[in-house]
């Protein structure tokens, strides 16, 4: 399978109760719009993950990532314009320095309670609310999923923990 690789951050507040995320209000013909969304984006050629995710957060928001944690993988065939396929990388990112944008050309960034996120209280992809208990748990695991996608619409979801 042919994808585009990506990474997806969840950037946490000092005592992990917030996450920054984007409310992509900006251009009304974005796949994403009004929808909230970690921070992140496709990966250069030239780069590593974890580089191309340091560097994705530093032209979203501003700010250095200093600790990152490899939450998972996600391939996400038929996701993309087109049912084109996606393969994510999802970190959190619990240490960071500088201080974040209020917004970059995707949209507002806004800190939301993590509560809120695993509620349901958040407008975002319903899809998301299938990986993102994973990425917030309490002992969080090393996950590797799927979540097949046609028209827009998750078909399935499915995953392993290490």
């Amino acid at each position: 399978m042919q994808a585009t690789i990506a990474t997806l951050g969840y950037v946490l507040s000092p005592g992990g109760g917030e996450v920054l995320m984007v409310r992509r209000d900006t251009r009304p013909d974005d796949l994403h719009y009004g929808k909230y969304n970690g921070l992140g984006g496709k990966l250069e050629p030239d780069e590593d993950v974890v580089s191309g995710l340091r560097r994705e957060i530093h032209e979203e928001a501003g700010i250095e990532c200093t600790d990152v944690e490899l939450a998972g993988t996600i391939s996400w065939p038929g996701f993309g314009r087109g049912g084109a396929n996606w393969f994510g990388f999802v970190f959190r990112v619990p240490a960071w320095t500088g201080t974040p944008l209020t917004g970059n050309d995707e949209g507002s960034l806004h800190w939301v309670p993590v509560a809120d996120v695993l509620a349901g209280r958040v407008p975002m992809w319903e899809s998301d609310r299938h990986f993102l208990p994973l990425v917030f748990a309490e002992k969080p695991e090393v996950f590797h999923g799927v979540m097949p996608f046609s028209n827009g619409k998750a078909l399935s979801w499915s995953f392993t923990t290490l």
